[in-house]
């Protein structure tokens, strides 16, 4: 399993409204090309968000589902990506000193190819990955702060 760390010069609650908007995610989540579609009720449980990922020609439509949600605390995603497969997305938030927070992302391949093909370099590129995502995610945050 990836994991990366990131602490966000926002509070807690600000950061998950950025993991609350699904139709940012294209442009936070790294590989996300395109959001298609969000389900109204994004984040509850069991809602989905529609998107494209990978490089046009070759980009892929899937979905990625809500598996929990527990604002602004945790939220985790089923991220699907057919036919490579489908992962498993933790974002877990914690306030720290002076109206931050911790940001913790832990992804593993769940189901498919990708599951299977599991080695250091995986784990190296979905590091890299997840760590650009936190880097984009805290600029969207931090960004809403100065808006306020």
């Amino acid at each position: 399993m990836a994991i990366v760390e990131k602490v966000i010069d926002a509070p807690p609650q600000q950061v998950f409204d950025v993991l609350a908007d699904g139709w940012t995610y294209s442009d936070w989540v790294v590989g996300t090309a395109h959001v298609r579609d969000v389900d109204d009720s994004w984040p509850r449980v069991g809602s989905r968000l529609h998107h494209r990922a990978g490089p046009w020609p070759l980009s892929l439509q899937d979905a990625s589902t809500v598996l929990e949600c527990d604002a602004p605390h945790r939220l985790v995603l089923k991220a699907g990506l057919w036919p490579m497969g489908e992962a498993t997305v933790v974002f877990a938030l914690e306030p720290v000193d002076g109206g931050r927070t911790r940001v913790t992302i832990g992804e593993d391949f769940a189901a498919g190819p990708l599951r299977w093909v599991r080695n250091k370099l995986n784990d190296l590129v979905l590091h890299l990955r997840n760590r650009e995502t936190l880097n984009r995610l805290s600029d969207i945050a931090t960004r809403q702060k100065s808006d306020r």
